[in-house]
Formats: structure tokens, C-alpha cells, sequence
């Protein structure tokens, strides 16, 4: 099937949007799609996307501007992505994360829309004709809570085709995994990682109290913006948390074997960059999904988004998101037990290789969606719509940001 990916941010970027529209295109890719990707140019120099992402295929990414970051500047960028995918041959299929592009767009094929929040940033009643198109497809959602207030949000639209998807990670590659990176720190001293955004809600003052708690763990946040980095820096008191900063995505499955635990310490408020918005309460982390991936043993918030993947002494631990010292009691228990630190890994192992790699998802967001060889695609095999026959920085920070 020809996919016209469309994405509202920048490749390449610091943000976590990029490095899911780079893996599910490369996903799409691998299931045997022909996928081209329409993005903004990139906010993070890299001359090789493809290697800065650590993607398996090279699959074409059309790089489109916007004349400017308002709502009428994304428009305009619409209609020049519209023009180049009527000057091609127009897709079997449209996938989404870019409802501007997607308003100017819809009539030319099919389309999956995936949302990973509810909107606050469009013009009024562009995401409802989106909803309510008779070329809709699917509506893909990262998780059930995501689900619920999209549907409670649009009632009158009646029985959605709403697929809950989260986020995945890969599998790592023995083969292309290079040696780890030296780590600061005690060689005798417990490991304990974090690997994501320094965003506020992300739980890092909860990892700055750990650390003063447990002097005897070193703790390494991997991760962040230059000026987030400095922030927390600045108020950081003890000598056993390391910063790393910012690595290309295609370097992080190094550092995953290199900790005892890993951390999710996600608070119920969760902000994107900048603050611009607010999404604790449907944000799907991949570094869960890359804990998982690794085997490492996770300790993570208690909260209902995330009890939707992880379960208390099944596939980690999970605590309070305000109380440090049961995190404190979680870390010390399980670097006292081995078998239960390795037992916990596994079992999100095999919960990962069962349901939470990105070629599951592309074969999941995709099922029942087959060309038609008219300009349609098939109906979905179980429910949903029939398709009928008839600033830079903000554009990489309307969707959810890990």
C-alpha cells in the first residue's frame, strides 16, 4: 500500500514526536508499504535522519516548510504538501499526526488520523470535520483514557473507529549495538537510569530527592535539552546524579543494559516543552516501552495511564508519584534482590516482544485497511467507519513529547 505519512514537526528534532514518526514509517516500511514521509525541515542539525534515528529503512522524507507557525502559515504548508502529493501519484492511504495538513488533505485518499492528545491549538471545529469526514478510516489513540475524553469530547458523533495503540520501542540488535558508553560514577555502586525529556512533570525533582536519600546509588539521567539540563544542574545538590544530556536516539539502547533499575516517575500534571501543554493524563512513554524492551527492572508512578501497560510486581514495581521514600524502599528492595530485579525484566520482555514493538503496532493501526484498487480501502475487518465512496518548536510540541 502507498502511505503518505504526514507530520506536523520538525525531522530531525530533540523531540520524541520525531522518533515515533521516524519508527513507525520504518515500520510501515518493513510490513512492505511503499511510505513517504512529509515533515517540517529539522530543529536538531543532523546530516543523516535516517542514522540519527537508527531506522532500518531508508524510506523517502519530503522536507515542507511552513511560511510561518500560525495557523494560516500551517495551512498554506498543507496546500504545498497537497500539490506535491497530486503531482505524484496520490497515495492508496493518508496517515496523520498533522491535522492542518490533514484539513487541506482528507478528500484525496483515505485516512488514519492518530492523536495523542486533545487538541487545544485548532481553529474551531477543524478537528470535529476531521472526526466527521467521510473518508476517515481509523482514529488511532495512544491510550484508553485518550479513548474515553475523545469520545466524550464529540458525543453527538456517535461509535468512533477508535484503535488504542500506545507507544512501542524495538527490539535491540545485537548486531548494530556498539559497546557501552563509559558512566561516571562508582564501579561498586548500584546503577539506577532514567532515560527521557527533563520536562516539568517528568519526575525529575522526585529523582534529585532519591538520589539525597540513597547516597550510596548513582543515579544518570539520560536526556533533555540544553537548557533543561542546565536547570536541574543548577539545583542539584549531590555528587551521585549524573546529567548526561541530549544523545541521538540511535545511541540509547547503549546505555539500557548499563542500569539495575530504571525509572518512570511520572507525575499526574505532565508538561511538553515549553509548558505549552498539559498531558498527564494520556501521555504513553516510550522509555517504558524501551525498559521493557531491555529487560531492565522498572520502578514507575502509580497512575491509571499507566497501569493501562504496567502492573505492580508482575512487570515492575509501582509507587506513589509524591512519596520519595517508598520509591526510596522500591530501589533498595530490588538491588538487595537479584532474582526478583530479573524476574521483573522478563516478564516485561515478554510482554514487550508480545504486544509493544512498532512492527506489531504498524500491523495493528493498518488491520483491515486494504486498497481497493478504486481510491478506497477495504472497511475494517472489526467495526469501525466504513469509508464512504463518494513557532517550529510548537509544531514539535503539539503531540505528546517523552
Amino acid at each position: 500500500m502507498r502511505i503518505a505519512y504526514l507530520h506536523g514537526g520538525s525531522i530531525p528534532s530533540f523531540f520524541a514526536n520525531g522518533v515515533h514518526v521516524m519508527r513507525m514509517c520504518d515500520a510501515f516500511t518493513g510490513a512492505g508499504h511503499d511510505v513517504t514521509l512529509y515533515s517540517l525541515p529539522g530543529t536538531y542539525t543532523d546530516q543523516d535522519p535516517y542514522t540519527y534515528y537508527g531506522v532500518r529503512h531508508r524510506f523517502p522524507i519530503r522536507l515542507v516548510p511552513a511560511p510561518d507557525y500560525t495557523p494560516d502559515g500551517y495551512r498554506r504548508r498543507g496546500e504545498d504538501i497537497r500539490d506535491l502529493l497530486t503531482g505524484d501519484a496520490v497515495p492508496d492511504l493518508l496517515y496523520a499526526r498533522d491535522p492542518h495538513t490533514l484539513a487541506v488533505t482528507a478528500d484525496l485518499a483515505p485516512f488514519v488520523y492518530e492523536v495523542h492528545q486533545l487538541r487545544r491549538d485548532l481553529p474551531d471545529g477543524a478537528e470535529r470535520a476531521l472526526l466527521s469526514h467521510p473518508r476517515l478510516a481509523r482514529i488511532v489513540v495512544v491510550t484508553h483514557a485518550l479513548a474515553h475524553d475523545l469520545r466524550a469530547a464529540y458525543p453527538d458523533l456517535g461509535t468512533l473507529p477508535i484503535e488504542v495503540a500506545p507507544d512501542c520501542a524495538d527490539p535491540p540488535d545485537a548486531a548494530t549495538m556498539a559497546g557501552p558508553p563509559p558512566l561516571p560514577g562508582r564501579p561498586d555502586a548500584p546503577t539506577i537510569g532514567y532515560v527521557g525529556h527533563l520536562y516539568d512533570g517528568r519526575g525529575i525533582d522526585l529523582i534529585i530527592e532519591l538520589a539525597g536519600l540513597l547516597p550510596g546509588f548513582d543515579f544518570h539521567l539520560v536526556g533533555g535539552t540544553t537548557e533543561d539540563r542546565a536547570r536541574w544542574e543548577e539545583s542539584c545538590p549531590h555528587p551521585n546524579l549524573y546529567f548526561h544530556g541530549h544523545r541521538p536516539p540511535s545511541e540509547l539502547h547503549r546505555y539500557f543494559p548499563l542500569f539495575d533499575v530504571v525509572l518512570a516517575p511520572h507525575q499526574p500534571k505532565v508538561y511538553t516543552w515549553g509548558r505549552l501543554d498539559e498531558i498527564g493524563r494520556w501521555t504513553s512513554p516510550m522509555k517504558l516501552f524501551e525498559y521493557m524492551a531491555h529487560g531492565r527492572a522498572i520502578v514507575a508512578s502509580d497512575l491509571p495511564v499507566l497501569r493501562e501497560v504496567l502492573q505492580d510486581r508482575v512487570n515492575c514495581l509501582l509507587r506513589p508519584s509524591d512519596a520519595p521514600h517508598a520509591w526510596a524502599d522500591a530501589l533498595t528492595a530490588l538491588i538487595a534482590d537479584p532474582r526478583l530485579r530479573a524476574s521483573l525484566g522478563e516478564e516485561a520482555r515478554r510482554q514487550f516482544l508480545a504486544r509493544y514493538t512498532w512492527r506489531h503496532r504498524a500491523d495493528q493501526v493498518l488491520a483491515g485497511l486494504v486498497p481497493l484498487g478504486t481510491g478506497e480501502l477495504g472497511a475494517p475487518a472489526t467495526g469501525g467507519a466504513a469509508l464512504s465512496s463518494a513557532g517550529r518548536h510548537a509544531a514539535d510540541t503539539a503531540a505528546v513529547n517523552d
